[in-house]
């Protein structure tokens, strides 16, 4: 079997390993004839999860024989002896593993495909663990010890954990690797194995054919009897969308959706309305202008030249006759326009940083500040609802306030004039303040929060970051294997293995 053959079926294992299907996963990895160190630690790691120790411990034989200085192997294989209840075997493991760290306080498997770090200080902690079991309590209490030197962060509580358990005689949790982790190939090399037309196909890009579409070799075309004594001139080039008509006279636009335009520009007309307004496309712009400034322009294979044989001047000459009147603007029809702009507007604010005058920041502080950006003048129930949507929470549970020159702050309701709020706009910006009514605490500590059993880092922007130790409030569920929540004041996705729920008592 080849290498692709073997990065294929790695590939498709972790990839049914993390869709839940851990059966297929370790069937795929058992029919890979040419396995690795990393393919037996997941075999190992799988039958771990089903409970085969037997199965596990023989695997994890297999993954060491396969590279002697691969402390995490030796730390799982340890966690199997522990469970099997041969606790000589299982110290003896740990005290390789921490050998193989070679003086170093961690070592960060990511760069290998394994999303773990291994700490020195929880390898002493297990071995303080599987002294313990064997009744050697002294020996437990210098290694850890030992641990409280060598712990780098303070997130790793349980060190202080176990050795009040240790003072006290008692047995306690040992640390495990994270089960829903497994080795994973290499990214760059999995990218690799997908077929990549690096040549294309074929287009035309310019022909003396009309509607020409052949692309490749072809015989000579018949030549022309009667050539032309000058040459033609260019094609004009059609647009993708829309009609092309000439500006006959300068249009000075008095709204935002106006477009202004000169005599001599080319515009592409997309539809024409019964007002006598036309909606068009000039330079990547899109706007309104009166139809009856325009005139259709008629696309020609050759340009037009005068009957002495000269051209025509490319200068559009000035205009025969005085512009027509500005027509009149259907209202309903402009209303319903202007008011689908807005909202299309608000909605993309963000993505355009703001930059639109006639929008509005509101920045609102709540336990944290956000921004979002409105149509002055909105009534209060639209408000009400934009800002409990940005905030994640339902408009009856919270409160909204805002300040006015020596007034102090006003509590906004139904019976407040939302032409007050709007007049403290300055510069553009509105400040509110949002506060939770009283009774929806208790109702939002109902909710339900979940502990960190292992520390997460992020790879991606969607991924949020915590450490073991932290509190998360739950937001939803993914899927049975992705949760989404809040922790820290950031909020994102996060793997369901790494946490669990916290009881009703400890909340």
């Amino acid at each position: 079997m080849t290498f692709v053959n073997t990065l294929k079926q790695w590939d498709e294992a972790v990839a049914c390993f993390e869709r839940g299907d851990s059966a297929a996963a370790l069937g795929t990895f058992l029919d890979i004839q040419e396995k690795n160190s990393k393919i037996f630690f997941n075999i190992g790691c799988l039958h771990l999860i089903n409970k085969n120790l037997d199965a596990a411990e023989k695997a994890l034989d297999r993954c060491i024989g396969k590279d002697e200085h691969l402390a995490v192997a030796f730390f799982q294989r340890g966690l199997t002896f522990y469970k099997k209840e041969r606790f000589e075997e299982s110290f003896a493991d740990f005290q390789h593993a921490f050998k193989e760290l070679r003086g170093n306080q961690l070592i960060d498997y990511k760069p290998l495909g394994l999303r773990y770090k291994l700490y020195a200080c929880e390898v002493l902690h297990n071995m303080a663990l599987a002294h313990a079991q064997l009744g050697q309590w002294e020996k437990a209490k210098e290694n850890l010890l030992t641990a409280l030197n060598l712990r780098t962060e303070a997130k790793l509580s349980h060190i202080d954990r176990g050795l009040e358990c240790i003072l006290k005689q008692k047995l306690f949790e040992p640390v495990k690797v994270p089960a829903k982790v497994l080795f994973k190939p290499n990214k760059n090399y999995v990218a690799e194995l997908e077929k990549k037309d690096y040549l294309g196909k074929a287009k035309v890009v310019s022909s003396i054919v009309f509607q020409d579409e052949f692309s490749g070799f072809a015989p000579l075309q018949p030549q022309v009897e009667d050539i032309p004594t000058r040459p033609k001139a260019p094609e004009v080039l059609r647009a993708l969308e829309g009609e092309p008509h000439t500006v006959l006279f300068e249009f000075v636009p008095e709204t935002s959706d106006e477009l202004a335009v000169v005599p001599g520009n080319i515009v592409f007309v997309l539809n024409k309305g019964s007002d006598n307004w036309a909606s068009v496309i000039f330079n990547e712009r899109r706007g309104l202008v009166p139809y009856n400034f325009l005139e259709r322009l008629e696309i020609t294979l050759s340009s037009k030249q005068d009957q002495d044989g000269t051209d025509k001047d490319d200068i559009p000459g000035p205009p025969r006759r005085e512009p027509p009147n500005r027509p009149q603007r259907n209202s309903a029809a402009s209303a319903t326009e202007n008011q689908s702009i807005g909202d299309t507007k608000t909605e993309s604010c963000q993505s355009e940083e703001f930059s639109d005058p006639s929008l509005c920041v509101v920045k609102v502080h709540f336990t944290y500040t956000i921004a979002i950006c409105m149509v002055p003048g909105l009534p209060y129930t639209t408000t009400l609802e934009k800002i409990s949507n940005k905030l994640g929470l339902p408009a009856t549970a919270i409160t909204l306030s805002y300040a006015q020159i020596d007034l102090g702050k006003k509590v906004i309701d139904e019976n407040t004039r939302m032409e007050d709020v709007w007049s403290c706009v300055h510069n553009g910006r509105l400040t509110l303040w949002c506060d939770l009514k009283e009774g929806v605490s208790e109702q939002l500590q109902s909710q339900t929060h979940l502990m960190a059993l292992h520390s997460y880092e992020s790879s991606t922007p969607e991924d949020l970051e915590f450490h073991q130790g932290d509190t998360i409030l739950l937001l939803s569920k993914v899927n049975e294997d992705w949760f989404e929540g809040q922790c820290n004041g950031k909020i994102g996705i996060f793997p369901a293995s790494f946490v669990e729920e916290v009881p009703m008592k400890d909340k």
